[in-house]
């Protein structure tokens, strides 16, 4: 039976790409919501959004905001988040964070309803969001992991600019029509806002997401090697990562090499396997050309896996591709679901 009791919610970040996306899934009513407040910056304070045709003012979001709040869905970025989230738990708001503020924190449960909702069951008021790129992977490797085993995994991604928020896609929408008029191609944002050098990303491929680190690997990288371990339980699961962003507007894509731990096993038993996994769709037909693609996935709030082959050198080991929207589930629907699992289970 449905769960009757109606809850108070708040979205932080209400009129940002994730923000938005979030309200639009929590206007399809997932659970029973008796009142919502929708908070931004103070720049966007004062704005009306519409909620089930209703309009909501947007408030500041400050440490006061959070009183009755039964939900809080935070997704205005990391700073925010680490200074907002301890006054929304101490409120006794459940926080759900879509930033990287506390993911690898130990007592935050870093969790993918498909793969790990049994980790809810150890939130300390707090659940954190994992990336965008490493949902849709781990997803994917879920069935894989359960049924035969995981020895390595290594991630090429072809990443939408809409990862990096609407300014990012409204220079790409700018430099397309520069290049076009045989102008030069103006870059502030890509490949990172805040780091010294800039590139057009129209008619481009940038191998940078966030800044690098000392190893050499960028934090994007590092975020899918470490969130990865941590989701699956698999502290020594080898992973390396690459991570492109490419003039695409939504949807990432990403090619994920998988080693398993069971030899002889067919291309025919890991479709099978992957078909049944919890929110994957396989499109998966070479001789009709069936294969995702960015575009088909936009919108869509399932993880989809096609172009499944085994490794010519090494039995144990296939290699997939995997897309899905990185603002459905690689973001807001994710939250949203972790919110329904929450419910479900009765943790909040």
């Amino acid at each position: 039976m449905a769960n009757e009791k109606g809850y108070r919610v708040a979205v932080v970040g209400a009129t940002g790409a994730v923000g938005q996306k979030i309200i639009q899934f929590l206007e399809e009513k997932p659970f029973q919501i008796d009142a919502i407040k929708l908070l931004s910056s103070k720049r966007s304070a004062g704005k009306k959004l519409l909620f089930n045709g209703e309009e909501v003012t947007v408030e500041e979001a400050t440490e006061q905001s959070f009183e009755e709040v039964d939900i809080a869905f935070f997704s205005a970025g990391g700073a925010v988040s680490k200074k907002l989230v301890p006054a929304a738990v101490k409120s006794g708001a459940v926080v759900i964070d879509n930033t990287s503020a506390f993911r690898m924190d130990e007592d935050v449960p870093l969790v993918v309803p498909e793969v790990n909702e049994e980790d809810l069951k150890h939130h300390k008021g707090i659940i954190a969001n994992p990336n965008c790129s490493t949902i849709q992977m781990v997803v994917a490797l879920k069935p894989i992991q359960e049924k035969y085993g995981l020895e390595r995994v290594i991630v090429s991604t072809y990443q939408a600019v809409s990862g990096a928020g609407l300014s990012a896609q409204e220079e790409l929408r700018e430099q397309v029509q520069q290049y076009l008029n045989g102008e030069e191609m103006e870059a502030n944002i890509l490949p990172v806002a805040s780091d010294k050098k800039h590139y057009p990303i129209a008619f481009n491929a940038l191998p940078q997401i966030d800044v690098f680190e000392d190893n050499g690997y960028t934090k994007e990288e590092m975020k899918m090697i470490n969130e990865t371990k941590k989701i699956m339980h698999e502290p020594d699961l080898k992973v390396a990562a690459t991570c492109v962003r490419l003039p695409v507007f939504t949807s990432h894509s990403e090619s994920v090499y998988v080693e398993t731990k069971t030899a002889n096993i067919s291309v025919e038993e890991i479709k099978e396997t992957i078909a049944k996994g919890k929110g994957i769709i396989l499109q998966d037909d070479p001789a009709t050309q069936t294969y995702p693609t960015p575009l088909a996935a936009q919108d869509k709030k399932e993880v989809f896996v096609g172009r499944i082959r085994k490794d010519l050198d090494n039995d144990k080991a296939f290699h997939m591709w995997v897309v899905t929207d990185n603002l459905v589930k690689g973001a807001a629907w994710n939250t949203v679901q972790i919110a329904q699992s929450l419910i479900k289970n009765n943790l909040v």
